[in-house]
């Protein structure tokens, strides 16, 4: 069926418990159509649950082996020539930045042999969770509601301490991967996910990806998040010309696009059309500057000027002055402390659950009925998973509300999916997610309503 490599010298796989999606969109059934329906990888059987996604070149599926280990499948078509040069393409990228948080982890590589004889060349990938491009769909529909409900205009953007940890994590991954002498050269909300069980947003897809100063791919990144000098290169290239003296595009594309993307999360406005303008290539601080001026009145003054001033940094036509990922992850928008609002909590998984509304003051100070509670509380959890540990403060922060931790975030998604909307004691559950890492300290913030 398939012969299999693994990326790691051990020739071990892990067995990673997240049962996230690698791609935006929900797991859903498998298609019958769809083949391949199974992948035998490293020995073991593992069936496909769901195709996460197709492109041109490759399509990727989640798949799961026993009733813990999940994983997903990059799976290459031959190209043009017949070869697999895509496949080797991603494969020596991946294997030469392995180790660092917020890149995707390989755990191997192997062919797989079809039932009618085609053999194809697959990437085992860590499975991971909602994109940023699933969470500006659902900011940008939770807007819409808002304004309506409440009869006017409405931010649909993303709150600070969202935009300022998805920052953060893909300016580490960047900084990282331009000192290995990589650049991106296709970063977009959609190859930006989040790893429920590592609480970071991580970088994917390196199919586009080249040495900086050898670049081997005519056309980089993908319209919206295209750089300048990308555009030029690549129209350029359309009609087999080349600028005078050019050596490639630089680091610095990933910088455009990142500016983008996050100035998307934080007006939840889709910038395509936008960044194609006359007026943005006019003058694209004076509407970054409206942008911002727009949202000032739910945004705090200081912070927000911040993150301003580090999206314009990244957003200069000159590449020279888009400074790196280094210098950027110094901006003081870093430095400031914020809580994630509610919101935020709803969006990204961790394995740690909280259930808000359930508790009444009168039984956290009378030890026996707290003590059934507790009981109670954790008999109903386990009925989803694997409970490590449960928590209900007496006292605030989180006077009242009930932390559960489970075992992985994939049993606390399922809890969270059938508690949310239940009745205990004549009350509706509120069922959101909380991290992992607060909670291992004993940190219970309060969020932002």
């Amino acid at each position: 069926m398939a012969h299999c490599s693994s990326s790691d010298p051990s020739g071990k796989i892990p067995r990673p418990d997240s049962s996230a999606v690698l791609m935006a969109g929900s797991p859903g059934t498998v298609d019958q159509a769809m083949k391949p329906v199974l992948f035998e990888i490293f020995g073991e059987i593992w069936n496909v649950q769901a195709r996460l996604g197709q492109g041109v070149s490759a399509s990727v599926y989640r798949v799961s082996s026993g009733r813990t280990s999940t994983a997903a499948v990059k799976e290459f078509l031959a190209d043009a020539q017949g070869g697999d040069y895509g496949y080797h393409k991603e494969r020596s990228v991946l294997e030469d930045i392995q180790g660092h948080k917020n890149i995707v982890t390989l755990y191997g590589v192997f062919t797989n042999h079809s039932h009618v004889g085609v053999a194809t060349r697959c990437l085992l990938l860590e499975l991971l969770d909602v994109s940023v491009s699933e969470l500006l769909v659902r900011a940008s529909t939770q807007g819409q509601v808002g304004s309506l409900q409440s009869g006017g205009a409405q931010q649909q953007g993303h709150s600070m301490w969202l935009v300022q940890h998805c920052a953060r994590d893909i300016l580490e991954a960047l900084a990282f991967l331009h000192r290995e002498g990589y650049v991106h050269a296709d970063l977009k909300p959609r190859n930006v996910l989040w790893s429920a069980d590592d609480e970071c947003f991580k970088l994917i897809d390196f199919g586009l990806s080249f040495k900086e100063g050898n670049q081997d791919v005519k056309y980089i990144q993908t319209d919206g998040y295209r750089a300048p000098e990308a555009e030029l290169q690549n129209s350029l290239a359309q009609v087999g010309l080349e600028a005078e003296g050019n050596s490639g595009c630089s680091a610095t594309v990933d910088l455009w696009s990142l500016g983008i993307i996050l100035l998307e999360m934080h007006s939840g406005i889709k910038l395509k059309d936008t960044v194609r303008s006359p007026e943005w290539k006019d003058n694209s601080a004076a509407i970054v500057d409206h942008i911002f001026a727009s949202n000032s009145v739910v945004c705090p003054a200081i912070p927000v000027y911040h993150l301003r001033d580090l999206i314009k940094s990244m957003l200069h036509y000159d590449p020279k002055h888009r400074g790196t990922a280094e210098t950027a992850l110094l901006s003081p928008f870093f430095s400031i402390p914020f809580a994630p609002h509610i919101e935020d909590l709803v969006l990204l998984p961790s394995p740690v659950l909280r259930l808000l509304n359930l508790i009444d003051d009168s039984h956290l100070h009378n030890e026996e009925e707290y003590e059934d509670i507790l009981e109670d509380m954790k008999e109903e959890c386990q009925k989803y998973g694997s409970v490590v540990s449960l928590l209900i403060p007496k006292e605030n922060p989180g006077k009242g509300q009930v932390f559960v931790e489970y075992a992985n975030a994939g049993d606390s998604k399922e809890a969270q999916r059938l508690l949310t909307g239940r009745t205990f004691d004549r009350k509706f559950v509120v069922a959101t997610f909380y991290p992992l890492s607060a909670y291992k300290r004993g940190y219970l913030y309060q969020t932002v309503q």
